[in-house]
């Protein structure tokens, strides 16, 4: 009976895995309504270590104003809300090739001439170089190479989620494109210094802190390229 409450667990939280592929049979993959980035369950503030706020002195008579970047107005992001375009390229390429071989030997011998009193030609048979010998011989040879080549050039608008006390920002960038029964996901994330922003409003990925770029998708293509969850199952339990 329990064997069989087991069974049917499994397969019922299997099937709670799969229930959104279910609900597409048919249809295409359904794109998420528009809405706060700050309101996801996985989102989460960030803290990062900051200087002492020093205010900006003030001088009488002055036709600049403490804390601007500019004479003139900045039209460029500055504050909770505005939008900032992040441009991921990114171009890696690495190959590794590793060789390894160890080998080793040794041979240790022991031999008791008397032990309480007794000696003569019984101590002498326990305590024989063959009885009381060992020795060990190793070797490894290991050959190995990796190689992997990746190429990402994407551009999307984020929003800035934080203004933190030193006055860097939190930008949130999410994007969903569905072509046919395949819908791709975009996500990006980072701390962003407001002079590393361009007159344009753009800030390109590898001035981002922080950052988390993922791009990955559903549909019916991902069906067909992703393991059953039995097969996964068993790739991570099988011990051979």
């Amino acid at each position: 009976m329990k064997k069989s409450f087991i069974i049917v667990s499994a397969l019922f939280l299997s099937g709670c895995n799969g229930f959104g592929s279910l609900t597409e049979i048919g249809h295409p993959p359904t794109l998420t309504r528009t809405q706060d980035p700050t309101r996801d369950t996985s989102y989460r503030p960030v803290t990062m270590p900051m200087p002492p706020l020093q205010p900006p002195p003030a001088e009488a008579a002055s036709l600049w104003r403490p804390g601007s970047r500019a004479f003139f107005k900045d039209q460029r992001a500055s504050q909770v809300g505005d939008l900032v375009t992040v441009i991921v390229d990114i171009t890696d390429n690495a190959t590794m090739v590793d060789n390894t071989s160890a080998s080793g030997s040794g041979s240790e011998a022991m031999g008791i001439p008397n032990i309480f009193g007794f000696h003569g030609k019984t101590i002498s048979r326990l305590t024989s170089s063959s009885a009381l010998s060992t020795s060990s011989d190793s070797s490894n040879t290991a050959a190995g190479r990796i190689g992997r080549s990746e190429t990402v050039t994407i551009r999307v608008a984020g929003t800035i989620t934080q203004v933190l006390p030193n006055g860097n920002f939190v930008l949130v960038a999410r994007q969903e494109v569905r072509v046919n029964s395949e819908l791709r996901e975009l996500l990006v994330t980072g701390v962003v210094r407001p002079q590393d922003i361009t007159a344009d409003n753009t800030v390109t990925h590898d001035r981002m802190a922080e950052a988390r770029i993922s791009y990955g998708g559903r549909g019916q293509l991902t069906i067909l390229q992703t393991p059953r969850y039995g097969q996964q199952l068993l790739n991570a339990i099988a011990p051979f």
